[in-house]
């Protein structure tokens, strides 16, 4: 109801194409072909689809994929497995998007709906149930498959899933913006809220989308902090959005009449001993369908004049118009300043680092240095923080700086050398090598076999596993996230980085001294002791692309 409104405004502004993607293939299809007459040379496309499953169940529903058990398994793996470039391919959010080639995107899914309304409660007893059953030795347990469909049923891992998708499929194609239409989760009201799905009041299953609505709008939050990512926006609506169409006709459920149903009073069931909610004779069905006024609201559903009423009545859910709603995103992808973007509201109640955190930095510093002088003794890296990487690059920095002490003097050396002196090193420094391997970190040898190590590593780590095939590739692969890496390789990959930082200094405006420059030559003092944690800082920004934009 929203995207449809929006799409009326951007015809105003002429763009080439607008894709129209709806769940389903009548509803895009159905979009397209009642825009039409207004679309002028604006070419309509539909798509559809669930966007957030893998491609071959893009047109199941929840139940159907839910129904078979290698569905649910497969589910499951989609948003607990770590991502790779081949899950990437598999989404049918990421495949739309590259087929594509957005320069907007504007996404009015209610995405909190469409992850927290899985009920993960009612999964959740369920399993309990079953647990229950198991423990009673009752036959026919199905608790396996109640097992599954809670793993499939997790909300924040398919949350973080999507965002992730979705963030990969934009950076892939150089999508400029991104706005969000959200939502509060209550229709703008509060923890009162005195109608929703016949639950407690208020509904777990409402304010698990309040939730997910809450946690999706903070990702979209260190989203618009990524460099490299779209301007992202999100306005959220906090009232009832309404509405689409009123009209005289059977009343639907789930795209459904609701058939009509009698139970005369002779038939009426006598309250005695156990009731069941389900499965009764004594309503005959009468052959015909609800029937009335109704008012469409679109995803809220369809609401008789007597629901209506109550829900947009001054201090209930009240409501606005998607026509108001898509003004505002139109004029917010504009850059009209309407004060209606929740991603900007968070930018500016955030606090962030102060003026005076920054002079206290030195004197923390400062003060750890004394201690360290005082006690002889190192402060490199305790694998508190994470990830092994850090502790991996410290260490490794450490070590160069024992054997070579500043950046001159480790690229004066060969990696050769350096290998040579780290391996001395740590066979000789029993207290400096159990340091490393005691937090998780091993410490791979010259000879690209022989492995220092403790009683735990942190990598490579699989809660599904604790043995792992240690293959050249697999190595590398472990070396790069959290060992210790002592071949001469590595020594040279420690070379090419500490010239690229060289290379910042001597550049041709290393001369000027204005505040233009964060770093400069007088920052690094390359003819000093090397500084393990603002090198691994420079690395995390610039070989990681990790900076901090804001």
């Amino acid at each position: 109801m929203v995207g449809t409104a929006i799409c009326r405004q951007l015809f105003v502004k002429k763009p080439k194409t607008i894709t129209i993607a709806s769940l389903r293939r009548k509803e895009a299809e159905s979009a397209c072909k009642d825009l039409h007459n207004e679309a002028g040379s604006v070419k309509l496309l539909p798509a559809w689809g669930n966007i957030f499953v893998r491609k071959e169940f893009k047109n199941l529903t929840h139940k159907e994929i839910l129904s078979q058990r290698e569905n649910r398994l497969l589910l499951a793996e989609d948003v607990l497995e770590r991502t790779t470039e081949t899950s990437f391919q598999k989404s049918f959010l990421h495949q739309l998007i590259v087929d594509c080639q957005p320069h907007i995107i504007l996404d009015c899914v209610n995405t909190a709906t469409g992850v927290a309304y899985q009920d993960i409660y009612s999964v959740g007893l369920r399993v309990l149930q079953g647990l229950k059953d198991v423990e009673s030795c009752v036959p026919g347990s199905e608790l396996a498959e109640e097992v599954e469909r809670l793993l499939a049923s997790l909300y924040l891992p398919q949350l973080v899933r999507h965002i992730q998708i979705l963030y990969h499929a934009m950076k892939t194609v150089k999508t400029q913006s991104y706005v969000k239409v959200g939502t509060s989760g209550t229709g703008g009201m509060g923890l009162n809220i005195p109608y929703t799905h016949s639950e407690d009041k208020p509904s777990r299953v409402l304010l698990s989308k309040s939730s997910v609505a809450g946690a999706h709008s903070l990702l979209l939050f260190l989203m618009a902090r990524t460099p490299d990512a779209p301007y992202v926006k999100e306005v959220k609506p906090a009232a009832a959005i309404a509405w689409k169409a009123i009209h005289y006709g059977d009343v639907q459920k789930n795209g459904k009449p609701i058939p009509l149903y009698d139970c005369r009073i002779e038939d009426a069931v006598q309250l005695s001993g156990k009731f069941k909610t389900i499965g009764h004779d004594e309503a005959k069905p009468t052959g015909s369908n609800l029937q009335g006024a109704y008012i469409d609201t679109g995803e809220n559903g369809t609401f008789s004049l007597g629901e209506f009423t109550a829900i947009t009545t001054a201090q209930q859910m009240e409501f606005i118009t998607p026509e108001e709603i898509a003004q505002t995103v139109i004029w917010e992808i504009e850059g009209g300043a309407t004060g209606k973007d929740i991603i900007s509201a968070l930018d500016a109640s955030v606090l962030t680092s102060t003026y005076r955190s920054g002079i206290m930095r030195n004197l923390a510093i400062d003060k750890m240095r004394k201690l360290i002088k005082n006690n002889d003794d190192g402060s490199i890296a305790f694998e508190l923080l994470g990830p092994p990487r850090l502790s991996k690059l410290l260490y490794e920095a450490n070590l160069l700086k024992r054997v070579s002490s500043s950046i001159d003097g480790v690229l004066a050396a060969t990696p050769q050398e350096l290998s040579d002196r780290i391996a001395e090193l740590i066979g000789t420094n029993s207290k400096l090598r159990s340091q490393i391997i005691s937090i998780g970190i091993p410490i791979l040898m010259p000879d690209s076999k022989s492995l220092l190590r403790g009683p735990f590593v942190k990598v490579p780590q699989d809660p599904r596993q604790e043995i792992f095939d240690a293959t050249p590739q697999t190595i590398d692969l472990w070396c790069h996230n959290g060992w210790v890496d002592l071949r001469v390789s590595n020594m040279e990959k420690w070379h090419r980085r500490l010239h690229e930082l060289v290379g910042t200094m001597d550049s041709p405006l290393s001369d000027d001294s204005s505040s233009q420059w964060l770093r400069d030559a007088a920052f690094w003092h390359r003819d000093e002791p090397l500084d393990e944690g603002e090198i691994v800082g420079w690395l995390f920004i610039h070989e990681e692309k990790g900076m901090r934009m804001k």
